[in-house]
Formats: structure tokens, sequence, C-alpha cells
């Protein structure tokens, strides 16, 4: 069994304009996964998140939480390529 993978989060609601990203690169750095964020142009956040089963879960149920000022409305995981980051990034 692989001790790390990826998950690819899209994460719906009123999720841009409330600082999601920066709550959730704090969210991943508590739990050591690493990965990426960004606001889509459709109002969506995408993330990959790279770490053990039970860190992807636990970003799964951080994003379905999200900061104080979110409304999540939905959270679509899908497989992804691990990639090679050391740290939890906020792309543009």
């Amino acid at each position: 069994m692989p001790t790390s993978s990826a998950c690819r989060l899209l994460i719906s609601g009123r999720v841009q304009g409330v600082s999601f990203r920066y709550y959730m690169r704090e969210a991943a750095q508590k739990l050591g996964v690493s990965g990426w964020c960004r606001n889509l142009s459709d109002g969506r956040v995408e993330a990959l998140v790279c770490g053990s089963p039970e860190q992807l879960t636990a970003m799964q149920d951080w994003a379905w939480q999200g900061p104080p000022e979110a409304v999540v409305e939905q959270v679509d995981v899908s497989p992804a390529e691990e990639e090679k980051i050391t740290s939890f990034e906020i792309r543009q």
C-alpha cells in the first residue's frame, strides 16, 4: 500500500473573497501535507493535496468547513498524480 497519494479538490460555494486559500494553506501546514490551491475563474477553488490517505481525508473534511466566512456547497474529490512539492503553495 502506498504511503502517500494525491487528490484534486474542487470546492464550490462562497469560497472566493473569504481568504479560503490562506486558511487552506494554514490547515495543510498543520496537517503536514503538500500541494497547492488557486482560485478558478468560475468562482470555485481548486486544490491538489499530497500526503497519506489519512491526511487527504483530513484535508477533505477541512474543505467542507473552510474558513469562518466561507459557505461551502460542494467538494468534488478526484484522484490525482502526486507532484513533488515540499510545501503547500497558493497559486495564481
